[in-house]
């Protein structure tokens, strides 16, 4: 898995990656029970319908129909969602997790009172009806007379090895090896790269690339100055007079020494 910059590297353990494949298998036996729940729809249908007619739950048949449709969009989107989970927890996502725990629990109990019902009393509740309609044994006794021989024990099996591997999936996501592996990583200290650039600090003034300072008006009678703080020259490249000297004045050089 790839973690975010300057944090060290991860390694998924196994108790995460047995986590996921399981959640991959119960979304497995999801799409298997519904192909097993679509192959017999039609043939529940004609019983109700059958056992039905001529009562004041003549149209229960067809809700019964409208159900098992539901039920197996929602069991196809739960497998989907399974799939998902499963590979959003190996890359270390703690948010899915955490969505495992909760669908996965809601899924236990609904898997776990669906394979009940199943053992127990069978696709229809206990007791008796009075008035025109059948009794629950009755309609029981006509599902087990349409249905395949195979599909009861088919579906108690596959439902029972999808509890199984659910509760074991979501119990290696609570193990302490899978808890340090969703803990959100520290970031890490760097070493330097050779060769790579350091910020540079800022220069003081005076130093090359710092702005001017603003100068003030020099005094009055004061001559200007001039770069690199050098008195100004006459005109024609002369040097200014000595002190003393009037302005305009003439001076004779003098005679060399010796003559």
């Amino acid at each position: 898995m790839v973690d975010a910059p300057g944090t060290p590297p991860r390694t998924r353990p196994g108790v995460v990656s047995l986590s996921s494949w399981l959640l991959i298998l119960v979304a497995a036996i999801q799409v298997l029970n519904l192909i097993v729940a679509l192959s017999v729809v039609g043939k529940i249908r004609d019983v109700l319908t059958d056992a039905y007619a001529g009562t004041s739950a003549e149209g229960a048949a067809d809700i019964a129909y409208a159900f098992s449709i539901i039920t197996a969009v929602v069991s196809l989107l739960i497998a989907a969602g399974l799939v998902v989970l499963a590979l959003l927890n190996n890359r270390g996502k703690n948010g899915s997790r955490i969505t495992t725990w909760v669908l996965g629990g809601i899924l236990f109990c609904c898997t776990g009172g669906g394979l009940l019902t199943g053992l127990t009393g069978g696709m229809t509740g206990g007791g008796t009806t009075s008035g025109d309609m059948p009794s629950a044994e009755e309609i029981q006794r006509r599902l087990d007379d349409a249905l395949p021989s195979w599909y009861t024990p088919v579906n108690l099996l596959l439902g029972l090895v999808a509890l199984l591997a659910l509760l074991a999936a979501l119990i290696l996501l609570a193990l302490p090896k899978a808890n340090e592996f969703f803990r959100k990583p520290k970031a890490g200290w760097e070493p330097p790269v050779p060769g790579g650039a350091y910020p540079a600090y800022p220069s003081h003034p005076g130093q090359p690339g710092d702005p001017a300072y603003p100068s003030y008006p020099p005094a009055p009678g004061t001559p200007p100055s001039t770069p690199g703080g050098q008195p100004p020259s006459a005109p024609g490249g002369q040097p200014p007079s000595a002190p003393g000297g009037q302005p305009g004045e003439r001076r004779d050089p003098e005679p060399p020494s010796g003559s």
